[in-house]
C-alpha cells in the first residue's frame, strides 16, 4: 500500500496510489506522489506515466481526520505544501502523466488529474472541489483546465460533481471505457507516447508547458492563501470536525 512505482520495459511508468479506505492521503502521502513523479522525470528510461489508484475511487483529497487529529496547525500546513508538491510535481513531470481514472475523483484528485497531460477514465468515474464544504479554497485552478468558466464556478460554489462522460465534450477526458478496460486503454495512450522519440516528447512538454496561458503553480498557492485565512478565522476547523463528525 501507499505510493508504488513501477518501470516497465517500455518506458511507460506506473505511479499507484493505494490508501484505502477511499485514498484521501496523509500529509506523507501527498509527498510521496511528488517524489515518484519527480524521480520519474529524473529517469531517462521513463518515457511517460500513468498515474492510476487502486480501491474504491482514484482520489477523495486530503485525509481530513489526520489534520483533525492533529494540535496546531502543522498537519493544515504540511497538506497545503503537499498538496502544492505533488500537483507541481504532476505539472511539472519532465514526461506526459497520464491519469487513469475510477470512481471518484475529488479535491486534491482534481490537482492531480487537471495538471495531467491527459485523462483516461472508466464509466463510474465522476469529479468534484467539495472544498466550500470543508472550510476550504482550492483546485479552482485545476478544475478551470477541465471545465469552461461558467461550469467550473457552478461546480465549485455548489460542490456539485461531473461525471467522466459529461466531460467528454469539453475535451478534458480523452475516453470513457468499461471498469475492467481503464487499465489497458491508458496503457495503449501511453504506449503511443513511449514509442516516440522521448527527447522530443521531453522537450515538446516543456515547451506547452511554457506556453500555458495561466502559471498553474502560483495560480493555486494564491488559493491556497485564502484556506490559510479560513483557517484563523475559525471557519475551516468547525466544518472539518462536522464533517469528521458525519463520519
Amino acid at each position: 500500500m501507499g505510493i508504488t512505482s513501477e518501470l516497465r520495459p517500455d518506458g511507460i511508468r506506473v505511479v499507484t496510489m493505494e490508501h484505502p479506505p477511499v485514498n484521501a492521503l496523509t500529509v506523507q502521502g501527498w509527498f510521496d506522489v511528488a517524489a515518484a513523479l519527480d524521480d520519474a522525470s529524473r529517469d531517462s528510461d521513463t518515457h511517460v506515466v500513468v498515474l492510476k489508484a487502486e480501491g474504491r475511487g482514484f482520489n477523495a483529497g486530503v485525509d481530513i481526520k489526520e489534520m483533525q487529529q492533529t494540535s496546531g496547525f502543522d498537519a493544515l500546513i504540511g497538506a497545503n505544501r503537499g498538496c502544492f508538491a505533488a500537483f507541481r510535481a504532476v505539472y511539472e513531470c519532465a514526461v506526459p502523466v497520464i491519469a487513469a481514472v475510477h470512481g471518484f475523483c475529488l479535491g486534491g484528485g482534481i490537482g492531480l488529474v487537471g495538471n495531467a497531460d491527459c485523462i483516461v477514465a472508466s464509466d463510474d468515474a465522476y469529479f468534484g472541489v467539495p472544498e466550500v464544504d470543508r472550510g476550504a479554497l482550492g483546485a479552482a485552478t485545476h478544475l478551470a483546465r477541465m471545465v469552461p468558466p461558467h461550469l467550473m464556478r457552478t461546480l465549485y460554489f455548489t460542490g456539485r460533481t461531473i461525471t467522466a462522460a459529461d466531460l467528454v465534450p469539453h475535451g478534458s477526458v480523452l475516453e470513457v471505457v468499461p471498469r475492467d478496460r481503464l487499465d489497458e486503454t491508458a496503457l495503449a495512450v501511453a504506449a503511443e507516447i513511449a514509442a516516440k522519440d522521448t527527447r522530443v516528447i521531453r522537450a515538446a512538454k516543456e515547451a506547452l508547458n511554457g506556453i500555458d496561458p495561466v502559471d498553474v503553480n502560483k495560480s493555486y498557492r494564491f488559493e491556497q492563501g485564502f484556506t490559510f485565512e479560513l483557517n484563523l478565522a475559525g471557519v475551516a476547523d468547525e466544518l472539518r470536525d462536522d464533517f469528521v463528525r458525519k463520519q
